[in-house]
């Protein structure tokens, strides 16, 4: 068989917008791989510049006390997080490594902020000679910054709310009409002991009286031995038809194995590349579930995303509902025809404006939204942290979404 002219440029085309939107992501990759080196200078260095250097003269033993305390930022914070998160895994390290990082990333954007935008305020007002408006910088940076990073603690720290949205799945039977899936993910369960907050956690989760309960991966930084006391009370967790796990990139760090062990011993049914049947009132679902995305680079024997085998035996007329812990799957599952995708790994962005960074690499940052024809995907802002003990303007959810059909008889319908 020959190719055509039309075939070629078809498949040209293709290849073109594939290269398309490869090359953002490929590019990003090299900027990360230097990332562990540039971040912690201007992360330490330009908040030290614009409060300390740019008009304020302030008295010599203030500018060195502030010197000295960003160049012992700049040393110990590296130092924490790799004792931390390294080979040696210290929970206190990690502790204050992460800390550090997420103090100095509040720090770091409102230094840049208000030295520009309050700075360009205070000057169109008249407000104070050049000195006086330094000054005032400074004083609001510093107070912004532990304003939010105390709010943000609280906000890491407490239980998160619960999200709730109906679904339209154009191919969901009626019968299944009003089905309740509860969605948790990134509860990385951590250096911070959270086995009281994670019990009240699956207590909120219990409430919602679930059909289906989903967990998208990233349950804790550490192996399952290391973290098994926080990840119990999921033991706890109930639903009338099925609880279902799927590794996140978290796993793939710390005996991922392990994990899908643990949470079978727990009762949640680890969906590796296979899939389950919901069924009620004559109409079934498949779920679905595929390993994370860093999976098969793992090496981890048997650990890869495997669609094609996930929906191995499935009726291809059936809707399918899909747990996939990273959104950049979702490409994947459009190409599938799948119907929603659920997953997780963003956190929302957990410390403002980190989403903007995280738009260079995900398709989606949070919330639900439509890939190619037929395809929905929900991502969760996660419902623990990562690292930094804080979330800003990134709130974390506990998610209950309520499936529809088309067909359903009367909008009350459960």
């Amino acid at each position: 068989m020959t190719e055509t002219s039309s075939t070629r440029s078809a498949a040209d085309e293709t290849h073109g917008a594939q290269g398309a939107q490869v090359a953002p992501r490929s590019r990003l990759r090299r900027v990360m791989r230097y990332l562990p080196l540039i971040a912690p200078v201007l992360l330490w260095a330009v908040p030290c510049w614009v409060l300390l250097y740019t008009g304020q003269h302030w008295p010599l033993p203030v500018a060195l006390a502030g010197t000295t305390l960003s160049g012992l930022g700049l040393i110990g914070m590296p130092l924490a997080m790799a004792r931390g998160h390294g080979r040696r895994r210290q929970d206190r390290a990690a502790i204050i490594g992460d800390a550090l990082l997420g103090g100095v990333w509040v720090l770091f954007t409102w230094s840049v902020l208000l030295g520009v935008l309050l700075r360009l305020a205070l000057a169109v007002a008249g407000v104070g000679d050049g000195q006086g408006r330094a000054r005032i910088v400074t004083w609001a940076a510093v107070g912004v910054t532990a304003v939010l990073l105390a709010w943000g603690y609280a906000e890491a720290r407490r239980v998160p709310r619960v999200r709730r949205l109906d679904v339209e799945l154009p191919r969901l039977g009626a019968g299944l009409d009003g089905t309740r899936v509860v969605l948790i993910t990134d509860t990385h369960y951590g250096p911070l002991d959270r086995a009281r907050w994670s019990a009240r956690v699956c207590e909120t989760v219990n409430t919602l009286e679930a059909d289906l309960v989903c967990h998208t991966g990233d349950i804790a930084d550490g192996t399952a031995e290391r973290r098994r006391a926080q990840a119990a009370p999921l033991g706890t967790v109930q639903a009338t038809r099925a609880r279902v796990y799927v590794t996140g990139n978290h796993e793939y760090y710390s005996e991922a194995q392990g994990w899908v062990d643990l949470m079978d011993e727990l009762g949640w049914e680890p969906l590796r590349n296979r899939h389950l049947l919901l069924e009620r009132g004559g109409d079934t679902l498949v779920v679905a579930g595929v390993d994370d995305v860093t999976a098969e680079s793992s090496g981890l024997a048997g650990h890869r995303a495997h669609l094609a085998g996930a929906l191995n035996g499935a009726d291809p007329g059936l809707p399918v509902l899909l747990l996939a812990h990273q959104p950049t799957f979702v490409d994947r599952a459009a190409a599938h025809g799948i119907d929603l995708q659920l997953s997780g790994h963003t956190h929302g962005g957990q410390i403002w404006p980190f989403h903007y960074l995280l738009r260079l690499d995900q398709p989606a940052v949070a919330g639900l939204s439509r890939h190619g024809t037929r395809t929905l995907l929900y991502t969760s802002r996660g419902t623990g942290f990562w690292g930094p003990p804080f979330r800003v303007f990134a709130p974390s959810e506990i998610t209950l979404l309520v499936l529809r059909s088309p067909q359903r008889s009367s909008p009350g319908a459960r």
